[in-house]
């Protein structure tokens, strides 16, 4: 069996462009549920926001840089781990905190602040673990990176359409209030193809190399909804709100990652199963995670249960 660090899986153009395509409608999916009022009322509760961000910005990559030493995975699953930990929150976690009777408003304040500073932390997060490894760093090395075409790429997938997916619920509320739910339905179901798609236009490979990455996968997504739930705690958080952080930090958009693995590293073997596996892994985990709290009433909660924005 060749190496995973030396293997390459495969997308067709056409298919990555549409990827792209499918990722920039899912982030405008996500701030079709944003205002203006949501960054205002991160003010309101800094307490949580700085806890939140602070797990999934400084925290997690640190937890998934240790973790990567203690498995000693290839070098190129320790840099899928490493871009994963690095990604912004996934867009099903408001819906899965609703389930899990958190706090909603504080699941979106998250999600729209966490994905605004992605644009900036996210690459220089990853590139500053990856340097640091011990074992990827050489393999990140040889991969000839370009910063300003990857921050070009984050800006046309991330920034431009969340802006305009925030003007749209600002400007047309009505139009936002009809075609979101559809929107992030759609956009959802086309990531999870298209993850099926790379999957499966790369059978031999997943099932090769699927061993390798399960064990690792599992362990960092519990240490992710560990590190969310420890750092809430640790800062005094009240349950429903503990609830809304550990999901938001447990749930990453390895979707993102796929995208920039295919686009900016050739479809590096780890890094690819590892996006894919994890796309998975980590709706399982955080619908096991909620539904064990929705039957668990949150201390802190209103008296009438929130409902997602």
């Amino acid at each position: 069996m060749v190496p995973v660090d030396e293997i390459r899986l495969h997308f067709d153009p056409a298919s990555l462009v549409v990827l792209n395509v499918v990722l920039g409608f899912l982030m405008f999916g996500i701030a079709l549920d944003t205002r203006v009022a949501d960054f205002r009322r991160v003010l309101r509760m800094p307490g949580a926001m700085a806890a939140g961000i602070a797990a999934q910005f400084l925290v997690l990559p640190a937890v998934t840089f240790v973790l990567t030493l203690v498995l000693q995975p290839a070098p190129s699953i320790a840099l899928g781990m490493l871009l994963v930990a690095c990604c912004p929150p996934g867009n099903i976690s408001q819906i899965l905190t609703h389930q899990a009777k958190g706090n909603v408003a504080l699941s979106v304040s998250m999600t729209a602040l966490s994905n605004a500073l992605s644009i900036v932390l996210m690459p220089i997060n990853f590139a500053f673990w990856g340097a640091m490894h011990p074992t990827a760093a050489p393999l990140l090395r040889r991969i000839a990176l370009d910063p300003v075409d990857i921050g070009g790429h984050i800006l046309a997938i991330i920034a431009v359409p969340f802006v305009l997916g925030i003007l749209c619920a600002e400007k047309l509320p009505r139009l936002a209030q009809r075609i979101r739910k559809p929107a992030r339905i759609l956009s959802f179901l086309a990531l999870v193809a298209f993850i099926l798609g790379a999957v499966a236009g790369n059978w031999k490979y997943f099932i090769d190399y699927v061993g390798l990455v399960l064990l690792a996968v599992a362990l960092h997504d519990a240490l992710a909804f560990a590190t969310g739930y420890a750092c809430a705690r640790l800062t005094g958080l009240p349950d429903h709100d503990r609830r809304a952080v550990t999901i938001e930090v447990g749930i990453r958009n390895s979707g993102l990652g796929l995208v920039l693995i295919f686009s900016f590293f050739g479809g590096l073997g780890g890094m690819a199963v590892v996006a894919g596996v994890w796309g998975f892994w980590d709706i399982i985990a955080g619908l096991a995670l909620a539904r064990w709290w929705a039957r668990r009433p949150a201390q802190g909660a209103p008296a009438v249960a929130s409902k997602p924005a």
